[in-house]
Formats: structure tokens, C-alpha cells, sequence
């Protein structure tokens, strides 16, 4: 079996970007950031990457590579940044997603959507069933704001609708979209890895052939009876004409990604083109429905 080893400090967030790039140099297979201090980060504005103001910086090293050394050689490169907590910890190898699979159970939605791994399909009588498995993107229905969307889904007839899912992810809710009648799904998403795992998830679920896939800049020009947008508030608020435009006269919009005292600032911008319903609430996060006016 093989062992890793990783070596991790806390600095502060003007010196973690240095340590990190150390890390790399000094032959880290991984670097990781995480909070030292229990310090909320919300969403940050397109382009920003924020960072705690004390970081805890881990690298992910072989047990060929000396940590002491590698600890002292940081420590003199750096001689101004204040590191310490220092820590040296082994990690014996494991199969990452079938670790992570044992606490992830078949879901349900509403009364006709399931969400299953692999090998834990459930099949009820006028129901669907999504087989969706760990990946690179982000979305398993655990999140509570992909569990309102996939609720919304669940309880609305989308015989024949066409659908964009903003911000794709793993293409959860455009599965589910086409797996609920949908006739067709857009996904976009400016990850192209996003795009990857939504092109398998389809596969996997057989839908691929009601399904495409776009980054924004290349998304063709089209009208959708639904428009899904699970992402952050500050992405919601910046594309709400561009949303907006997506959706024919009376069509439906689905926001999500929301914390709650985020809301308003979410419903003004959209005020203007989408008669909006109150927020529907799931532990700090909220689902703000639509309809285009």
C-alpha cells in the first residue's frame, strides 16, 4: 500500500499565496488552503480569489521527500512570514471515492426522482432514477441548494420543455430535467471539466443524446421554457440581464446557490423582467423562484 505524507502550517492570507507556491517547488503532488480560524468566505466577484485571514497551507508529499528539510528550507525562504503550527502527518493511500461513497445514500426527490451511486439504484412505479457517482464537478443532491432545485424539478411537469442549467456542474439538474420529460437541456458552465462530467452523467444515465453542452461564449441563441441557476448570488446578480434573455415570454426561472440574507439583493436585480415568489428556505440557503413577465 502506498503511504503519503503531508506537511502543513497556518500563515496569514498576504503570505499564504508564497508558502503555497513554495510548496510546489519544493515537489508538493497537491497544496490545499483551508480556514484556521473559523472565518465565513462568501462568494467572491468574478475574477477574485479570496483567502482567509489565517490560512492553513497542507502539501501533499511522497515518503521520498524530506519534510524537515522541506520545513526548514520554507522557514529561511521565508523569513518575514509568520508560519507556525506546524504539522507532519502520514496518510496511508485508499480508494478516495468509494470512501466518500459510503456515506452518500440514494436520495429522493419530491415523489418521482431519485438520486443514486452506482450499484445502489432504487426503482419505484412512476418514478425516475439518476445514477450519479463522485466526481470532479461539483453536485450530488447533498447540498442544500441542488436538494431545492431537484425538489422543484420533481414537482413540476416538464413534459416537452426545453431547459438551461446555469452553471451545470456535474449536470445534475439537466439530467434530472430530461430523466422528469424534458425535451431538451443546455448545460453551460465556464469549466470545461464541468462540462466533461456532465457529458458523462448523461451518458451514464442514457439522456445523452437530449443534452449539449456549452461553455457561455459559445451557447447558441435560444429561448427556454426553464432556466435553472444554481450558482452564487453575486454571479446571479452580475448575469441577470443575460438569464433573463434566456427565457421565452412566461417562462419559468429557478435561482439557487442563495444565502438567505442574500435574497433581496438577488430579487431587485431581477425585479425589472421576472415576477418572483418568496424565497423558499433550506437551512441558511434559499430558492428563489420566477417567472418571466
Amino acid at each position: 500500500m502506498t503511504i503519503w505524507q503531508q506537511l502543513s502550517v497556518t500563515t496569514t492570507e498576504d503570505h499564504a499565496p508564497a508558502v503555497a507556491d513554495f510548496f510546489g517547488e519544493l515537489g508538493a503532488l497537491s497544496v490545499t488552503y483551508r480556514d484556521a480560524s473559523e472565518q465565513p468566505l462568501y462568494e467572491p466577484h468574478p475574477g477574485e480569489t479570496p483567502i482567509w485571514k489565517q490560512t492553513r497551507i497542507t502539501g501533499l508529499f511522497t515518503m521520498k521527500d524530506d519534510l524537515q528539510q522541506i520545513q526548514k528550507t520554507l522557514s529561511e525562504y521565508c523569513p518575514d512570514a509568520p508560519l507556525k503550527q506546524w504539522r507532519q502527518e502520514r496518510l496511508e493511500d485508499q480508494a478516495w471515492e468509494r470512501a466518500w461513497m459510503a456515506h452518500y445514500r440514494p436520495m429522493k426527490f419530491g415523489d418521482r426522482l431519485w438520486v443514486c451511486p452506482t450499484g445502489q439504484e432504487r426503482r419505484e412505479n412512476n418514478s425516475e432514477c439518476l445514477i450519479l457517482d463522485p466526481g470532479l464537478a461539483f453536485g450530488t443532491g447533498t447540498h442544500p441548494t441542488t436538494a431545492l432545485c431537484l425538489e422543484w424539478l420533481a414537482n413540476h411537469d416538464l413534459t416537452g420543455k426545453t431547459i438551461v442549467d446555469y452553471g451545470c456542474g456535474s449536470g445534475i439538474l439537466a439530467v434530472a430535467a430530461v430523466l422528469l420529460g424534458a425535451g431538451q437541456a443546455y448545460a453551460i458552465d465556464i469549466d470545461p471539466q464541468a462540462l466533461s462530467a456532465t457529458q458523462a452523467n448523461a451518458e451514464k444515465n442514457r439522456v445523452q443524446d437530449k443534452i449539449q453542452c456549452f461553455l457561455p461564449e459559445h451557447l447558441p441563441a435560444l429561448q427556454a421554457d426553464i432556466v435553472l441557476a444554481n450558482i452564487l448570488a453575486r454571479p446571479l446578480i452580475d448575469l441577470a440581464t443575460a438569464i433573463a434573455a434566456l427565457l421565452t415570454p412566461g417562462g419559468q426561472l429557478i435561482l439557487s446557490g442563495i444565502l438567505n440574507e442574500q435574497a433581496e439583493s438577488v430579487i431587485m436585480a431581477y425585479a425589472d423582467t421576472m415576477k418572483l415568489q418568496a424565497p423558499v428556505s433550506r437551512e441558511e440557503w434559499c430558492r428563489i423562484d420566477g417567472e418571466k413577465g
